[in-house]
């Protein structure tokens, strides 16, 4: 009896090669296995594609998108009694950064047709005590930072930079207010590594167009070290790179004034302690993936766009909304393809997760909006106050994207997305 073979789509798996499993084992086998060489390649090797200062440089390597966005607040000098406004559909990271160093998180609902934010809300909603937008480049897709720069600039009449020369970190955080003179821009990059936008007729590579970033690399990005991630930041005029990459340093090496690799030095023993800080620095061990995976990393993203013109020409044809990755102004690295279902409700799109899931395609939803969450429901937000995020949400699905999906799989998932959804529209 013939059976009929059924395959098995994941959502995202790692793409992993033999060039990253012999880098890791070198790195296991070099006796350095902590933060030092090859973070600090690759490092620098990040700031080089981005288009950054590569000589303090303009990057930091650390353990997480959320430890990436949390220190960068933290070196701003964002404490108790500022605003951030963060966008209310996002991943929890993106707010609860800012919540951990104290300060209020002012949620922004969706334009009424895009994942954006609204730009008029946005403007609406800065008063004197707002010090940071976190604008969220979802999907990988980058926003729309030029209006973002132009709002901050013209409320600049609300900002007033942080006085406080208490201590070092201080001191610098007051500096780079004064600096800026304005709402700082700290763009969530998490999605968005190789992502660029084009301002003023110039390619500008996401993480070199906020004045802070930060970037995921855990497992599920299409750039990937495991768990990490990075900060990086835009040259700020009269502030020394070099010292706000100390900070990173001391932020996230417990306050050690000299890391491990310093100290290995000849004489180098001693170091001091100058603040009772935090510990989330990036290994060598995951800086040995990053540094493969940035090897192949044009390839990989050369794959995702084939991946996303199919996705792209099937959605079209069975009229279904979906994430634009391309256009004349911007390229995006591919990082989810979702989609909108126009007709369905929040039930009939659970039937179309559940049909595909026995079809065995995995799918997702990027996001439920966060106000709907307990934790931020806790703080007095209600999802009545955003309804273009809810609406944006309710019939949202997230096909698998990634660089494991041959040609084969890629046919498979959307002759069963088509035929699942025709299935629930009832035609």
């Amino acid at each position: 009896m013939e059976t009929t073979y059924k395959r098995t789509i994941s959502f995202s798996p790692p793409d992993m090669s033999e060039l990253e499993v012999e880098e890791v084992a070198d790195t296991l086998m070099s006796g350095w296995i902590t933060t030092g060489p090859r973070t600090k390649k690759l490092e620098k090797l990040l700031a080089e594609y981005m288009g950054l200062n590569t000589s303090a440089p303009n990057c930091v390597c650390l353990n997480s998108a959320t430890a990436s966005e949390e220190l960068s607040l933290r070196i701003l000098g964002i404490r108790e009694g500022d605003e951030v406004i963060v966008p209310a559909y996002t991943y929890t990271s993106s707010a609860a950064a800012a919540i951990h160093v104290g300060a209020k998180v002012v949620f922004i609902d969706c334009q009424e047709n895009s994942l954006e934010m609204d730009y008029t809300k946005v403007a609406e909603a800065i008063n004197e005590h707002t010090k940071a937008i976190i604008p969220v480049d979802l999907g990988g897709v980058p926003c729309d930072y030029e209006t973002l720069y132009r709002i901050v600039e013209d409320k600049k009449s609300l900002f007033t930079p942080l006085e406080d020369n208490s201590t070092e970190l201080s001191r610098l955080s007051s500096s780079i207010q004064a600096s800026l003179g304005r709402v700082a821009i700290m763009a969530d990059c998490a999605h968005a590594l190789g992502s660029y936008r084009l301002i003023d007729a110039q390619k500008k590579m996401c993480g070199n167009i906020a004045d802070f970033s930060s970037f995921s690399f855990h497992a599920v990005k299409n750039f990937t070290t495991a768990e990490g991630g990075a900060a990086t930041w835009r040259s700020i005029e009269g502030i020394s790179d070099e010292e706000i990459y100390h900070w990173f340093q001391l932020l996230s090496l417990h306050g050690q004034s000299k890391d491990a690799l310093a100290k290995t030095k000849l004489g180098a023993w001693e170091y001091d302690i100058v603040a009772p800080l935090y510990k989330c620095n990036m290994t060598d061990i995951m800086a040995a993936i990053g540094l493969k995976q940035l090897e192949r990393y044009p390839k990989l993203l050369e794959r995702r766009a084939e991946i996303i013109r199919k996705y792209d020409q099937c959605c079209d044809e069975i009229g279904v909304e979906h994430i634009v990755h391309t256009t004349e102004n911007l390229k995006s690295c591919g990082h989810l393809y979702i989609t909108r279902i126009t007709g369905c409700d929040d039930n009939q799109r659970r039937e179309i997760i559940t049909r595909m899931a026995e079809a065995s395609v995995a799918t997702n939803v990027h996001y439920k909006p966060l106000p709907m969450m307990t934790a931020y429901k806790a703080f007095g937000w209600d999802i009545k106050d955003f309804p273009n995020a809810y609406k944006l949400y309710s019939n949202e699905i997230t096909l698998p994207l990634h660089t494991l999906l041959s040609d084969e799989d890629v046919d498979y998932v959307l002759k069963t997305y088509n035929k699942v959804v025709k299935e629930i529209r009832g035609y």
